[in-house]
């Protein structure tokens, strides 16, 4: 099919206006290709700069893939030297101590280390020493009793604590209505490194049912 003719100089200049636009039309979206591929490369490489080289990923860290970890034992408890330790205890403090030798026959029977004059006891008896700890033995077998003395000694020691009290009860509910522990206990203590001194409590602190106890500094 043929187009049809040009009638005049005004269809000349219609067709001219056309191509003209066309042209421009083409020119403009070739422009604009470009410019967004321009963009895009230089999105590109601002992103492989700011990545930086990149490594493809081990096998194990692809998904699918089950890690091994390793197992780990716990540590185990060190159950046998606890009983060691406890044993030592037990056997550093022995019921067959004779402590009637070492205690100053006063109305309290104290007690203080050689070369600890008796005004440590005097002030002791005052309550010069602030107490810081205490432990009940009320109600304890012997054994146990005296475990719990050991381990309750060493640990205020190792804090740094130096007056505490051992409450060993004044015996109301023991046949006879004596003090099973007392003299136990004084014993256990002047057997003790620990142990500078000690005094029976004042009354407000137990009276004749507890000992004060004097530590040496940790």
């Amino acid at each position: 099919m043929k187009p049809p003719a040009l009638k005049s100089l005004q269809d000349l200049k219609a067709v001219k206006r056309e191509i003209e636009t066309r042209a421009r039309l083409e020119k403009e979206a070739a422009a604009a290709k470009a410019a967004a591929a321009a963009k895009a490369r230089a999105e590109k490489e601002l992103f492989s700069r700011a990545v930086g080289a990149v490594k493809a990923l081990p096998a194990k860290h692809l998904p699918g893939h089950k890690a091994a970890l390793p197992l780990q034992q716990a540590a185990p408890i060190p159950v046998q030297q606890q009983r060691d330790e406890l044993a030592v205890m037990r056997e550093a403090i022995s019921d067959e101590f004779d402590v009637e030798t070492l205690l100053d026959t006063d109305e309290a029977l104290s007690f203080r280390r050689p070369g600890m004059g008796p005004d440590v006891v005097r002030k002791l008896r005052r309550g010069g020493w602030s107490i810081q700890g205490q432990l009940d033995l009320h109600g304890l077998r012997r054994e146990d009793a005296r475990e719990a003395l050991a381990l309750f000694i060493k640990d205020a020691h190792k804090v740094g604590w130096r007056c505490v009290r051992v409450v060993h009860g004044k015996g109301l509910g023991s046949p006879g209505k004596t003090p099973v522990l007392k003299g136990k206990v004084q014993s256990w203590l002047i057997q003790k490194q620990e142990v500078l001194a000690f005094v029976q409590a004042r009354p407000a602190e137990g009276g004749a049912g507890a000992l004060v106890v004097l530590l040496a500094q940790g």
